[in-house]
């Protein structure tokens, strides 16, 4: 058996998990070596795993996520108003399948934006694709998009998103066109897609800031159909993580 040729092989047809578990198959005992059908199985299984690996990093890669956080590290308690359970039922990213928001607020530092890119975080591992856009870049995208005439293109790239996530909602005035674009997007992704929005203003505040009465009553039917709401308490955690820090020192 030409080993050396079986690895080159392998490493032409791109199958790099299999070529990486036969490499080190072959570092075994000959004694040691799995024949036949287990060979397959266990070439298969290393193939598999290394794709699922790959399409993770790029997805990752991809979404652009602000901060690169896990539930994991989320940290959990009463005062922060975040239940660890209600975020442990969105793990397994099942709200995607069924079409459904997520509405996040809370005062500067509260951890929104960490909460919304771990949520995005793990809807990359789970095999969904993921963007992120605070809503500076957000309506940057929308002008550029006008001036240029590639705003249906965009609005079909934004569609093919699972998740999209839009930080940084209610930071500056709402233009008309971002009303408009916005009011679209949603209306493509209604029980379709979902959406991950983060807000300092508290969510009864959202139509208030859209401003425009017409357009943010439809704006809020299709964000709060369906949508999972945290409204996050608590001492800010930059401010908490620099009293700590100078404590220690």
């Amino acid at each position: 058996m030409n080993t050396s040729a079986t690895l080159e092989q392998l490493k032409d047809l791109k199958l790099q998990g299999m070529t990486r578990s036969y490499e080190a198959i072959l570092q075994l005992p000959v004694n040691q070596h799995p024949e036949g059908h287990a060979l397959i199985a266990h070439l298969a299984e290393a193939e598999r795993q290394s794709r699922t690996q790959y399409k993770t990093q790029l997805y990752l890669k991809l979404s652009k996520l602000r901060y690169a956080g896990s539930l994991e590290e989320i940290s959990y308690n009463a005062a922060r108003n975040l239940p660890k359970e209600q975020i442990l039922q969105l793990a397994d990213c099942s709200f995607i399948d069924r079409s459904e928001n997520i509405l996040i607020s809370g005062a500067t530092g509260a951890g929104k934006s960490f909460l919304a890119c771990a949520l995005g975080n793990q809807a990359c591992v789970m095999g969904y694709k993921t963007l992120y856009l605070n809503l500076n870049r957000f309506t940057e995208k929308i002008m550029i998009a006008k001036l240029d005439g590639s705003f249906v293109k965009l609005l079909n790239q934004l569609e093919k998103v699972s998740l999209l996530i839009l930080d940084d909602f209610g930071l500056a005035p709402m233009d008309q066109n971002t009303r408009l674009a916005l009011l679209q997007i949603l209306e493509d992704r209604y029980n379709k897609k979902s959406v991950v929005m983060a807000s300092q203003l508290p969510i009864n505040k959202w139509h208030e800031y859209i401003a425009e009465p017409t357009l943010a009553d439809a704006i809020m039917d299709r964000l709060m159909a369906n949508a999972h709401r945290f409204e996050l308490k608590g001492e800010s955690l930059r401010k908490k993580s620099l009293k700590n820090s100078s404590e220690k020192h």
